[in-house]
């Protein structure tokens, strides 16, 4: 006898299944009366508990979970996603290889590309691979200490964790690339050196100072999300990893500049001959504008895709008249659509937004940021 929960999950299923397949078919017009498909996902889910999405519905469900993205600013161009179909890829080594592929095709030569690669899902008794890496590129962190050396302080932990693992580490730079962390079904979580032709990496110099190229800082081109679950219409498929591209404050506000990441900010200050004795100098504010400058300026010399935070404001205002004039809602996390520098000169500042949960989207499930950390992994 199913007991009630059971029931109760089950019927949450079926009817995220039916809310899906009726957007697919109404925004996709061409797919004809969605009855037949409709009574066929029942059948599937009566019979086995889940049901497979055909490829043009994992295609729309992952833009639609990209356009629904409270997060996200840059959700202007959700329908041009590119979707790698990889759902019957299961094993550790298989996901590592099409996670490094994945970054060689958004890459792009310098010309990124949002993409997303799905492998599979999971099902009744079966969960799907995971990705425990945060990102699919991420800088080692060496030890808890200030210095620039140690590299990437968000990272130490993940970093202590593949040595104990038998990780013999990188060159000691502040931007060693680290491993991939993958756990494949019915597999313990493994690491994989990350192919040097996969990352396209960008110097990061100050358009008026030279002087900045003695520091060998550097930021990877492609920000790729990958310990996020996509969910669509019921279904859950926890290794999707996807991007777009950079704004410049994600990199020049934050990775660079955040006191638990790369602190630059009074290195950067100290080369501009600021004082920075008293915060009412505001030092740190002009260090923050110089150090994205030098983001936007040694990426676009470098031919490599980046927007400015004023640009995708406006984009996302273009985002929103847009799906309004198609009678879509659109959600939004002001805390995360202002960008984290002169948010006051931009227009989203200004609007107030509503967060809205949908059942197609992009989520962090329980334990994400645990394994991202690399707990348990030894």
């Amino acid at each position: 006898m199913e007991i009630p929960q059971q029931r109760s999950a089950a019927a949450r299923v079926r009817e995220e299944a039916e809310e899906f397949i009726r957007l697919f078919h109404r925004e996709n017009p061409e797919a004809g009366d969605p009855r037949p498909r409709l009574a066929a996902v029942r059948d599937e889910l009566a019979r086995t508990g889940t049901y497979r999405h055909t490829p043009q519905e994992l295609v729309h469900g992952a833009r639609v979970a990209w356009r629904n993205s409270n997060r996200c600013i840059g959700r202007l161009y959700w329908n041009s996603l590119r979707v790698r179909d990889r759902r019957g890829v299961v094993e550790s080594d298989r996901v590592a290889e099409e996670c490094f592929e994945h970054l060689r095709e958004a890459t792009n030569g310098g010309r990124v590309r949002p993409v997303i690669t799905v492998f599979a899902p999971d099902a009744p008794g079966r969960p799907g691979p995971l990705i425990w890496s945060e990102q699919l590129v991420r800088y080692a962190g060496y030890g808890d200490h200030p210095s620039i050396t140690v590299g990437d302080a968000r990272n130490a932990p993940l970093t202590e964790a593949l040595l104990r693992l038998g990780w013999t580490g990188g060159a000691g730079t502040p931007f060693d690339l680290l491993p991939l962390v993958v756990q494949g079904v019915d597999d313990k979580p493994r690491w994989f050196e990350t192919p040097a032709d996969a990352v396209l990496e960008v110097p990061i110099r100050h358009p008026d100072d030279a002087g900045w190229g003695e520091w060998g800082l550097r930021w990877h081109a492609v920000p790729a999300i990958s310990n996020m679950c996509l969910e669509i219409g019921g279904i859950h498929y926890p290794a999707a990893p996807f991007n777009g591209w950079y704004m410049g404050t994600e990199i020049g506000a934050r990775n660079l500049a955040d006191t638990d990441r790369y602190n630059l900010l009074l290195a950067v200050a100290r080369r501009l001959g600021l004082d920075t004795t008293s915060d009412r100098s505001l030092w740190k504010d002009r260090a923050l504008v110089e150090l994205n400058r030098a983001v936007l300026d040694s990426f676009d010399r470098a031919g490599v895709t980046i927007s400015d935070h004023h640009t995708e404001s406006r984009r996302f205002l273009t985002h929103l008249e847009r799906e309004e004039r198609k009678g879509r809602e659109v959600g939004a996390d002001w805390s995360w659509i202002v960008p984290p520098i002169s948010g006051s000169a931009t227009p989203v500042f200004h609007r107030t937004f509503e967060e809205r949960q949908s059942s197609t989207s992009y989520v962090h499930h329980p334990g994400a940021q645990e394994r991202a950390q690399g707990r348990d992994l030894v």
